[in-house]
């Protein structure tokens, strides 16, 4: 077995699009020791024993003991103190792990909500921001459980646009206390938490009000704190979502947390942490539908055979695989360059809260990307399984159904998938002209290149995945032509086109998953060996022709939306030149992994 020798670098966020990354450099999941592998089952096993066989009766409830008892259980298990550190009574697991156990739980529909907003949003921003006294406070109890916590952003005016709460925050009289006024709504956990972070804007005693958020720690024992009934939604209703109200509501000066007018700096750096776990989260769900997909497929019967034999059935289980091992690829490889940043960066001097935040930071569009890109595949999941179940995938009776509802929060948690696709391309915008990243300097390279004469040569490089590399290599260049044309068509009036930032974004969001899971099979092979991947190469080239076709109808899109005349014959001609691949037989392919699943009756990658 060969062992990667290449030193780790520290990946910053964006570069994937001008450089190119070794595979022995990133992670894969099958690096998982022992350890984190058992933790991982501890997760499944308890959703196995304590929240499958309820999934109804916790949908039905009627008021929060329920989950709050849920949570109580997980709490004695550890899983609520996951990424706690040691010195407060968590297990400070590392980012890739606490990764792995946002996976393991995220088939747990509403309870994995709940979980997850305890852990992430509502415990974070005191792990990341809090002072010393805050955390030997706070944290203890929200490891151990005995404390519940909900995050408090959102208001019935402040959605996408977080800043613009009206939420107020006066200084008392004496000076103690903070007197807090306002609405939240679509609050998770709101009906048993015990503590809130919440946002809202300073009063000073002329009247004056902040421009920017400011962050509080409020317990609910503080008093002045009502809510409305559980709201009526669409799926997870077994996720206790309430609109909370403060009414003069006292908080203590000390429990500000961090400085006053860093509310919102707060709010996108844990945003940032959720949008790569909810893509864990998904991706851990995928699979559970997956597996109850291929088990009905093989159980059902249609004109005397299985409808696991049909190939258009066959199309979507293998479709389904190969999004799903996708999306896990590029995932923990982020999480692993968040890891590495966060050593690199305490090697520098900066403190562990500190890296992590500036990790995160700075891995900020990755994060983007795959909170899209998992959010999407759950979705496509979860309706051609309700499609190979048929008329029973109607059924509130069978699985499909909840899925089906669960999954399309998703694409809404965490900032709706249109403004993540508007911060992928805005990120790496600023970063260009703050000269964090080298994006027109490449992109003007390009612009020449399509006016030269096409390298009719062949290839010679014979390596493993050489000429995959190339297409991977003109994908990039696709995205530069594009978006070096339409940053010098529009300039700073970019902003207002939307449309073509989406196309652009999706280039990305593509080309980034594409890469991702090329470069782990070839670490998979390198690591187990050819034989042992077949299958898996199968899925890398079957998404990266896929990926092909993506990237060629957007750049298609955004060029026809600005360029015209000369400029539009010759972009076309470069975007055709760079979105080239060798024809694959990819109905024989997915027949090859959607046998493999059929024959396991499992999801086995």
């Amino acid at each position: 077995m060969a062992v990667a020798e290449d030193k780790k670098t520290s990946i910053k966020g964006g570069e994937f699009l001008i450089k190119e990354t070794p595979a022995s450099q990133i992670f894969i999941p099958e690096e998982f020791n022992e350890e984190q592998q058992m933790i991982a089952d501890t997760c499944r096993d308890f959703l196995r024993t304590e929240v499958w066989p309820r999934l109804n009766e916790i949908d039905q409830a009627k008021s929060p003991e329920l989950m709050s008892s849920l949570m109580d259980k997980a709490g004695e298990l550890g899983l609520m103190g996951t990424v706690v550190p040691e010195e407060y009574g968590g297990f400070g697991m590392n980012f890739n792990t606490s990764m792995l156990v946002a996976e393991a739980t995220g088939a747990g529909n509403s309870f994995s909500v709940a979980l997850s907003a305890h852990t992430g949003i509502g415990t974070l921003p005191i792990v990341y921001y809090g002072n010393e006294s805050q955390k030997a406070q706070y944290l203890p109890k929200l490891a151990s459980g005995e404390w519940k916590a909900a995050y408090c952003l959102t208001e019935p005016d402040s959605g996408s646009d977080a800043n613009s709460g009206k939420t107020k925050a006066k200084l008392s009289e004496d000076g103690k206390h903070y007197i807090i006024n306002g609405q939240k709504m679509w609050i998770t956990n709101g009906g048993f938490a015990d503590v809130f972070i919440v946002f809202a804007k300073v009063v000073d005693a002329g009247g004056q009000t902040d421009k920017n958020l400011s962050a509080f720690i409020i317990e609910k024992t503080f008093g002045g704190i009502t809510m409305n009934e559980p709201e009526h939604k669409m799926g997870i209703k077994g996720s206790d979502t309430r609109q909370i109200f403060f009414n003069d509501c006292a908080v203590p000066v000390e429990n500000m947390l961090s400085e006053q007018g860093n509310g919102f700096k707060i709010a996108v750096n844990i945003l940032n942490i959720g949008r790569i776990k909810l893509a864990a989260a998904a991706l851990g769900g995928s699979k559970q539908v997956a597996r109850q997909v291929i088990n009905y497929a093989n159980e059902r019967k249609q004109f005397g055979t299985s409808i696991s034999n049909f190939g258009a059935i066959k199309h979507k289980l293998a479709e389904m695989a190969v999004r799903m091992f996708t999306t896990e690829s590029a995932a923990y490889r982020v999480g692993q360059n968040i890891d590495d940043l966060i050593i690199t960066l305490k090697e520098k001097g900066l403190s562990d809260a500190d890296a992590k935040l500036k990790a995160l930071e700075e891995l900020a569009i990755e994060c983007a990307i795959m909170k899209v890109h998992g959010s999407e595949v759950l979705d496509y999941v979860v309706d051609e399984g309700v499609q190979v179940y048929g008329g029973m995938g109607y059924s509130a009776d069978a699985p499909m159904d909840r899925a089906y509802r669960d999954s399309r929060i998703n694409r809404i948690f965490e900032g709706t998938n249109e403004i993540n696709r508007l911060l992928v391309f805005d990120m790496l915008l600023k970063r260009a002209m703050k000269g964090q990243l080298d994006l027109m300097g490449p992109a003007m390279a390009v612009g020449k290149e399509i006016m030269s004469i096409p390298d009719f040569g062949f290839d010679e490089d014979e390596t493993l995945f050489a000429a995959e590399k190339k297409v991977i290599r003109n994908l990039k260049k696709a995205v530069l032509m594009v978006a070096g044309a339409a940053v010098q068509k529009f300039m700073t009036k970019l902003s207002d086109e939307q449309e073509i930032i989406m196309n652009l974004a999706d280039m990305v969001i593509e080309t980034y998953v594409a890469e991702s899971v090329l470069l782990r099979v070839e670490k998979r092979i390198d690591l187990l060996g050819a034989e042992a991947n077949t299958l898996q190469k199968d899925i890398a080239r079957i998404y990266l022709n896929e990926a092909v076709e993506k990237v060629n109808i957007a750049g298609k899109s955004a060029i026809t939306s600005f360029a015209e005349s000369d400029e539009l014959r010759v972009m076309l001609m470069g975007l055709k030149r760079f979105t080239k691949i060798e024809p694959l037989n990819l109905k024989d392919a997915r027949r090859r992994i959607a046998d493999a699943l059929i024959a396991k009756n499992d999801y086995i990658f």
